[in-house]
């Protein structure tokens, strides 16, 4: 098994600060995080380096720590971790889900993918509109929008928030962050009744151009293994490498 590259790891950062956690905590060499009704980004244990600490210590840390909080234990598990790790998790009746790969590209082809981005709105930070745009596009919960209200109000990095037009109406949205010469994508979403219209691939393009005037060089997102018209959008821009995939682990009952 090789271990993770330099652009993995930085990579790896640039997506956990990217979306972060509303609470958080280190054990063993993992970092834990707690933000309640969302999405597992945000309430899993994902590592932060190669952990060396005894991995059946670690679980059962992590289980008391998720269970005193009222949440199952979730481990996002790297392809490039120990697999005796997440053999130690599946012996211990955890389900495997959410299968995804890490992607990369150089920011110039991404900047470069759209020749028009005029319908394209940019701001520095979310407005209500945006909020309630993505909310909408999205579809969701009450309960989910408004913890996604406060864990985009917990980014540090510098960002952009990208909301593009047709006809009067929002139709496809993402926000990015800059982290160590690379944007990071978060929130991609597209009206399913306009997609296959270029909308995406303009809300992209307008977000490189953004962080390639501060400096990026590169582009980087996460995105479910299984979504191949995704994975098709990002290779055609230029997002080609595959730096590693992951999944997680959930804790049954």
């Amino acid at each position: 098994m090789s271990g993770p590259s330099a652009l993995s790891w930085a990579v790896e950062e640039a997506c956990i600060n990217g979306f972060p956690a509303l609470r958080t905590a280190l054990l063993g060499g993992w970092l834990l995080r707690f933000s309640g009704s969302t999405r597992r980004t945000a309430n899993s244990a994902t590592p932060l380096a190669l952990p060396d600490a005894e991995v059946d210590a670690v679980i059962a840390g992590c289980e008391a720590l998720y269970h005193r909080h009222g949440q199952a234990a979730i481990f996002r598990i790297p392809s490039f971790l120990d697999p005796g790790i997440d053999r130690g998790l599946a012996a211990r009746g955890y389900t495997e889900e959410g299968h995804s790969c890490v992607i990369h590209g150089a920011i110039a082809p991404v900047a470069e993918a759209a020749a028009d981005t005029g319908a394209v709105t940019l701001l520095p930070r979310p407005t209500a509109e945006w909020f309630a745009a993505m909310a909408r596009l999205q579809g969701q919960t009450a309960e989910q929008h408004a913890v996604y209200r406060r864990i985009l109000d917990a980014l540090l990095l510098p960002a952009a928030f990208a909301a593009a037009t047709s006809d009067g109406e929002t139709v496809a949205m993402a926000f990015a962050v800059l982290h160590r010469g690379s944007i990071c994508y978060e929130s991609v979403v597209t009206d399913p009744a306009r997609r296959r219209q270029g909308h995406a691939r303009r809300v992209l393009a307008a977000l490189a151009r953004w962080a390639k005037d501060n400096g990026a060089t590169g582009a980087c997102l996460q995105v479910e293994a299984g979504n191949t018209p995704g994975r098709t959008l990002y290779d055609a821009i230029g997002m080609t490498t595959e730096l590693h995939r992951y999944h997680y682990r959930r804790q049954p009952g």
